[in-house]
């Protein structure tokens, strides 16, 4: 019981992560930006992550880090789906998207070190 339930929240955690990137991505392909804060200390401007694609030399508004978030998000869903679905490499590949997903700081990050946690001891206990 214990592992379906935490397998579940592996799914949903994942889900809100994956589909959240794909949307941002998406949005921002359409509309020409990502989703800003409207208001408060951090108001219109991106997350962490820009400064650390800035580094790289990648503008973090340039339609191909756009495209990167919209491909990204989507193999985040067809690895969580693959989990769900119990699919062979399901769970090799949403803990390897976890881990290549850490980079897309605050909230990604903190998921993804969740995630990661949490499919080593689904593993352990299924």
């Amino acid at each position: 019981m214990a592992a379906i339930i935490l397998k579940w929240v592996i799914v949903f955690l994942a889900f809100m992560n994956a589909g959240y990137m794909a949307y941002d991505g998406t949005r921002a392909l359409v509309t020409g930006d990502y989703l800003r804060p409207q208001s408060g200390e951090y108001a219109g401007q991106l997350g962490p992550w820009s400064k650390l694609v800035e580094k790289l030399g990648i503008d973090p508004t340039s339609t191909g880090m756009k495209s990167v978030f919209l491909i990204f998000g989507i193999a985040g869903l067809i690895c969580a789906a693959g989990f769900a679905f119990n699919a062979s490499w399901g769970w090799k590949a949403l803990l390897l998207f976890n881990i290549c997903s850490a980079w897309n700081l605050f909230f990604g990050t903190a998921s993804s070190v969740v995630q990661t946690v949490l499919l080593i001891v689904f593993r352990t206990i299924k």
